[in-house]
């Protein structure tokens, strides 16, 4: 078995459910008392999310490379960043590491192509929802078609995620306007909706809508899995 590297607490709401979904995974796939191997480095959300607010992704990249390089040293055969929206910086981490960083953009397109959808609706902070680095990534690299909600919805959706989800609290009139939000986006041709911020599935199951939904953070869990067993 591989030993998983995971670059996480961004936030570590979101970090949780991978740990916990990776360690579910291998006990599925080898049963017993079998888990998986992981190399955790946390860092302070606080510290990163202040260089998001100030637009320095120069600062941002550099201390997740550092960080990259401290779950490398400490035995892993690959890397998770278990965010979204700081895939941002993805190219600053893997020219930092000579171990394999697996996108969850990527893991989740193979997700979405295999079910043979083409129009997705994403949801995220604004920065996925608004810069190429990760919609871009999905359109110029897999061929989908992806649709955000206008304006005033994406500052509600940003918004949400900062004040509520990062901080473990989940609120039913929030829920309400993320399926709102989603129906508004099926309404406009979205075939599915990509839950493109690890802690929106803290928010919003499959069992509240019947409109399909992408769980990155399951996704990039169950990517791992079939990585550490292969």
């Amino acid at each position: 078995m591989k030993t998983i590297g995971l670059l996480g607490g961004m936030s570590w709401e979101s970090t949780q459910l991978y740990y916990r979904k990776l360690n579910e995974g291998v006990r599925d796939a080898l049963g017993g008392l079998h888990s998986a191997k992981i190399v955790l480095v946390s860092v302070d959300f606080q510290e990163i999310e202040a260089m998001q607010r100030r637009g320095d992704w120069i600062g941002a990249g550099q201390a997740l490379a550092k960080a990259s390089r401290q779950v490398e040293a400490a035995g892993a055969d690959f890397l998770l960043l278990c965010t979204n929206t700081m895939h941002k910086v993805a190219g600053d981490i893997q020219e930092a590491i000579t171990i394999p960083l697996l996108h969850i953009a990527d893991a989740t397109a193979e997700r979405v192509s295999a079910t043979g959808f083409k129009t997705l609706g994403l949801l995220g902070t604004r920065f996925t929802m608004e810069e190429d680095f990760y919609r871009g990534r999905l359109v110029e690299s897999h061929g989908l078609d992806v649709l955000v909600p206008p304006d005033r919805d994406r500052e509600i959706v940003h918004r949400i995620i900062f004040d509520e989800l990062c901080l473990g609290r989940v609120k039913d009139a929030s829920r309400e306007a993320y399926l709102r939000i989603m129906r508004d986006l099926r309404e406009r041709g979205a075939q599915g909706v990509i839950e493109g911020c690890t802690e929106i599935v803290t928010l919003v199951q499959q069992r509240h809508t019947e409109i399909p939904l992408f769980d990155t953070t399951a996704i990039h869990a169950e990517q791992a899995v079939r990585e550490a067993l292969g």
